[in-house]
């Protein structure tokens, strides 16, 4: 949390329609700053597919630098390519330099955007730093490969921690999803470690379900729920879920955050085949402006943000072809800016 020091955003345009919904985006920020009188400079980075060619690594050195010199990250999509020998994720090499341990998710109904069930408001948050996603992934010979997934005690006890404090402004209950019965030493240990730091929060209510019975869950009774805790490549998946049941991952908005840092992206990827054609959603990238500001301390300019949003999707005239409108990415942002007025 910031207050009304001043502030150096970092800007990542990304890959794909990244430069499209940062746009849109930074659009709409720039019509709080004025209204709010925020104090709010842009610092311009480069990170992605794109910047290979360039400089031979889709992360260079000079971003993290830069990263380390701002207040937070505003991020747009990047493209992963896969393949054994292919770069790693510029997203995760973010998270495991800035140690930001936890990805928060939010899923909530609404209008104008078709739901599996009305009434879900949930929170996802996931364990950003470890499990199968922790980097041990190798060949061995021609004809195998193996993947190390690591589980420490430490990121166990702080992202529970984080979800049960969540949880405590909310709806104080908080589900782990894990797979103990098969993954007995890994996920058993985090199990051992949710319920120990559940004892600390004796108000919100604490379960736990395998993952495998949530992504079921999910789509019965996903209105049930309020924060789900879970590992890397669990969460990964399951958010994806979530999203979708709410109406699909062009509105989803993420939040990566750790004790000093946070970035803030949409949950959709960078779409390459439609880049250029100023046509994907970008309320998810919008809404991830949001989740900045709140982080940042700008509460009120958090909820105008989110009002915005919620305005032009209730009158239902601008909308982009995910939610059966035919509006343009830009015209969308726009929509969204004047509203804050």
């Amino acid at each position: 949390m910031v207050g009304k020091n001043r502030v150096k955003i970092a800007v990542i345009e990304g890959d794909g329609v990244g430069p499209e919904v940062i746009g849109a985006a930074i659009e709409v920020l720039n019509r709080v700053k004025e209204k709010y009188n925020l104090s709010i400079e842009y610092v311009y980075t480069e990170a992605g597919l794109k910047y290979v060619e360039k400089y031979g690594t889709n992360l260079p050195d000079k971003t993290i630098e830069t990263l380390k010199e701002t207040t937070c990250l505003l991020k747009g999509p990047t493209t992963t390519p896969e393949g054994a020998t292919s770069l790693r994720s510029a997203n995760v090499k973010i998270r495991q330099a800035l140690d930001l341990y936890a990805d928060v998710r939010p899923c909530k109904t609404m209008p104008n955007v078709h739901s599996v069930k009305e009434g879900v408001d949930l929170v996802i948050v996931r364990e950003n730093t470890e499990g199968m996603y922790a980097g041990y992934d190798f060949a061995v010979g021609e004809d195998a490969a193996i993947g190390v997934r690591v589980i420490t005690r430490k990121a166990c006890e702080r992202i529970s921690r984080y979800a049960f404090e969540l949880a405590g402004n909310r709806k104080k209950h908080v589900t782990f999803v894990h797979k103990a019965n098969v993954l007995k030493a890994s996920d058993g240990l985090f199990k051992e470690v949710f319920y120990s730091v559940a004892k600390d929060y004796p108000d919100v209510a604490a379960d736990d379900a395998h993952v495998d019975a949530m992504t079921q869950w999910l789509i019965k009774q996903p209105e049930t729920y309020d924060v789900l805790v879970t590992e890397n490549l669990f969460g990964d998946i399951i958010s994806d879920e979530a999203a979708m049941i709410v109406g699909g991952i062009g509105t989803g908005a993420s939040a990566n955050i750790g004790k000093n840092y946070a970035m803030f992206e949409p949950v959709h990827g960078s779409v390459p085949k439609y880049a250029g054609m100023n046509k994907v959603n970008p309320i998810g990238t919008i809404l991830s402006v949001k989740m900045m500001l709140d982080w940042l301390g700008y509460k009120d300019a958090a909820f105008s943000v989110e009002n915005a949003v919620l305005g032009v999707l209730k009158k239902g005239k601008t909308l982009t072809y995910d939610l059966g409108g035919t509006s343009k990415t830009s015209e969308v942002g726009k929509a969204i800016a004047d509203r804050i007025e």
